[in-house]
């Protein structure tokens, strides 16, 4: 009986018996701390008691093709764009700053209730969207409006999501710039942060486990949304699981009015991912190549379910939304103007396309003028359709209304028969 105690004893010291010697025992536990413990890091002991300094450590890197003029560095860094990709990727980015900029005015002429404008990021957007695979699900937070607008998503459908009219997908239930499309393989925007990096995780864990997979996840985030304990335990739970997903970071300097200096102290986003076990690049999100190279070589190394961190450098040139004014907390606003001069993605890009003679001020004079006429053209008709009918409230939850919203219906309908003057009906489709 004793000697059964003895040999399930966690004290039992027996094991240790069968190596003769320091170094034999020193290699038992290095081994086993290295397979166990460490994922297969290699371990080692020292005799020298230091307490690691995280400031004194190097920082990732920045990998960048371009310089701040757009003129390659490494030529071999090339990704050799055609005409017809490259006219595209730079019309994609030039519309959606001109589509932002109207849609702000509108906001603050009382024409739509709230916008987030992406200027300054278009080519972290644009340039990851063409590197990915139309077939990939994409999980937005509210700034990658350029990865919808690359995969065809039609000017419209932003302009009627905006008014959250009766041709909106969603029917007017979601906040202006929550966009979602299944047809576009773009999961629909929720409000609260960082809520979409586990069920990104979710999903490329579904993908992993169909045979032959050929599709990633991409899940955007911005550098606030990492402070989140969603996303930590994303990172875990796809390191973990070896699932197909690319977490994307805008690091774009602010988290609304919170500076990145006061969001962590550690090196930025980058310096999180070898600590859970994730592929790490920093990149230079100005630089369109280099987003694009290094979600091409991300979305391949994904696909061997090996989860790929991105932490993309920029600045936000805007304001955090309509509701915000950055001028209370970017008091050197000389500074944003300076980053718009010195160093905006769409003015990098297009020093290619007019080395290539691809692109001329004819072409750009041309161009921006047909695109603000699409835009507006596609605003006139928003603001002109009408709202979906107050029914649409109580529907599209369920596959049959329950009883319980239908007597809510009969309640509303009651209350708009005696006080329905006072509602802007007239706004809405009549059933």
């Amino acid at each position: 009986m004793l000697s059964r105690l003895s040999r399930r004893s966690p004290f039992n010291t027996s094991i240790f018996r069968s190596f003769a010697t320091a170094r034999e025992r020193d290699e038992f536990r290095l081994q086993e701390y290295s397979q166990k413990y460490l994922g297969y890091r290699k371990a080692v002991f020292t005799e020298k008691l230091e307490i690691i300094d995280s400031s004194k450590a190097e920082a990732v890197p920045i990998y960048r093709v371009t310089d701040g003029l757009g003129n390659f560095i490494d030529s071999s860094q090339d990704p050799k764009f055609g005409k017809e990709m490259s006219v595209k990727i730079y019309e994609t980015m030039t519309q959606l700053n001109i589509m932002d900029r109207i849609l702000y005015d509108s906001q603050r002429q009382g024409r739509i209730s709230f916008y987030m404008t992406n200027f300054g990021e278009e080519g972290n957007h644009v340039g990851s969207a063409a590197a990915l695979k139309n077939s990939d699900l994409v999980y937005g937070q509210y700034r990658e409006v350029g990865v919808l607008m690359w995969r065809g998503f039609p000017l419209e459908q932003f302009m009627h999501q905006c008014y959250g009219n009766s041709m909106d997908i969603g029917k007017g239930k979601q906040m202006p710039v929550h966009y979602g499309s299944k047809e576009h393989n773009f999961v629909t925007i929720s409000s609260p942060l960082t809520t979409q990096l586990p069920q990104a995780v979710g999903s490329a864990y579904a993908f992993k486990r169909q045979p032959n997979n050929d599709r990633v996840v991409c899940v955007y985030f911005g550098d606030g949304a990492a402070s989140e304990g969603d996303a930590h335990a994303a990172f875990n739970f796809a390191a973990t699981l070896d699932c197909p997903i690319i977490f994307f970071c805008r690091n774009n300097g602010y988290a609304i009015s919170t500076p990145t200096s006061e969001q962590y102290a550690g090196d930025g986003i980058a310096g999180k991912g070898p600590g859970y076990g994730l592929h790490t690049i920093r990149v230079d999100g100005n630089d369109l190549f280099a987003v694009y190279n290094a979600t091409q070589e991300a979305r391949r190394v994904a696909l061997t379910n090996k989860p790929v961190l991105i932490e993309a450098m920029t600045y936000r040139l805007g304001h955090h939304s309509t509701s915000d004014d950055s001028t209370a907390y970017r008091l050197d606003f000389k500074k944003v103007q300076t980053w718009g001069d010195k160093d905006h993605p769409i003015e990098r890009f297009k020093t290619y396309l007019v080395e290539k003679n691809w692109w001329d001020d004819e072409k750009e004079k041309a161009w921006q003028k047909e695109v603000r006429k699409r835009v507006l053209k596609a605003f006139g008709d928003a603001e002109k359709t009408k709202l979906a009918h107050f029914h649409e409230l109580f529907e599209g939850v369920y596959d049959q209304v329950p009883e319980l919203l239908k007597r809510q219906r009969d309640e509303l309908d009651n209350h708009l028969k005696e006080y329905g003057e006072h509602y802007p009906l007239d706004r809405c489709l009549r059933k």
